[in-house]
């Protein structure tokens, strides 16, 4: 797609993307690599399905590390990782996260709960965050950061505040470092999705009570594909999004608008 010489392109551009072996961050690595990037990926846990998206995006231009990420070690591994396999770095999607299930009272909500849920969905992204700009920095080429949050970062989710206030937190790392970084050419951004047809979402969505809940409160009335969330954070990586920093983009079929 063309328009003015500029292209939906990533070509020689290297990417890390985290939590890329299932969901939105698979459909991401695989957008990612046909739009001409290389891709460096984490995954926890299921080599069998990182092991596919290799073969969909291409060895030559893919490649999945398996890395904890719930602390700022585990961060910086994944991005030593990246430089070392292909010698640069311009875009970090941070898309990894846990979302409990089961609706807890914060009055019963074990420390643990808590504890978990900031370390992978926060602290672990501070260190992406610290150590893929400092990569950048050293290049002198800019780069781009996207961080996934959630509708429940904007405007919260009862019984859920460990993951609210983790996801809320990350659009305001965004706005906070968009300014920041913008001297630099280092572009900042945030994608939020509402409910998306994933693995995470399926203990709910499976739940065909729940599943009515949510879709009624989706003016679109389904749910989204992970491609669809894919898409806007490919977008924001490329030419096209070139005066677009420090944005939360919502893609939640409208239920932001009603809920």
């Amino acid at each position: 797609m063309a328009h003015n010489g500029i292209t939906l392109s990533l070509k020689k551009k290297v990417a890390v993307v985290t939590g890329g072996s299932r969901g939105i961050g698979a459909a991401t690595v695989k957008m990612f690599a046909a739009a001409g990037a290389r891709v460096v990926f984490s995954y926890q846990k299921n080599k069998r399905a990182a092991d596919e998206v290799v073969r969909a995006a291409g060895s030559e231009n893919c490649s999945p590390l398996q890395v904890t990420l719930d602390d700022t070690a585990g961060a910086k591994k994944l991005i030593e990782a990246a430089v070392r396999r292909f010698g640069r770095l311009d875009i970090l999607v941070a898309n990894h996260g846990i979302w409990p299930p089961q609706d807890v009272p914060v009055s019963e909500m074990s420390d643990a709960q808590w504890r978990r849920t900031i370390a992978i969905n926060l602290d672990s992204v501070f260190g992406l965050v610290k150590y893929a700009v400092a990569q950048m920095r050293k290049q002198r080429s800019g780069g781009h950061v996207v961080l996934v949050s959630s509708t429940a970062g904007q405007r919260g989710e009862a019984y859920h505040c460990d993951y609210a206030a983790a996801k809320g937190a990350l659009i305001s790392m965004v706005k906070g470092l968009s300014t920041e970084l913008a001297p630099d050419g280092i572009y900042v951004n945030c994608v939020a999705p509402g409910w998306v047809d994933t693995d995470m979402a399926a203990p709910a969505l499976n739940d065909l009570e729940m599943r009515r809940r949510v879709l009624e409160k989706i003016p679109l009335g389904r749910v989204a594909r992970p491609e669809e969330i894919a898409a806007p954070i490919l977008f924001l990586c490329t030419a096209h999004a070139g005066f677009i920093t420090g944005e939360i983009f919502n893609v939640n079929g409208g239920a932001v608008l009603v809920g």
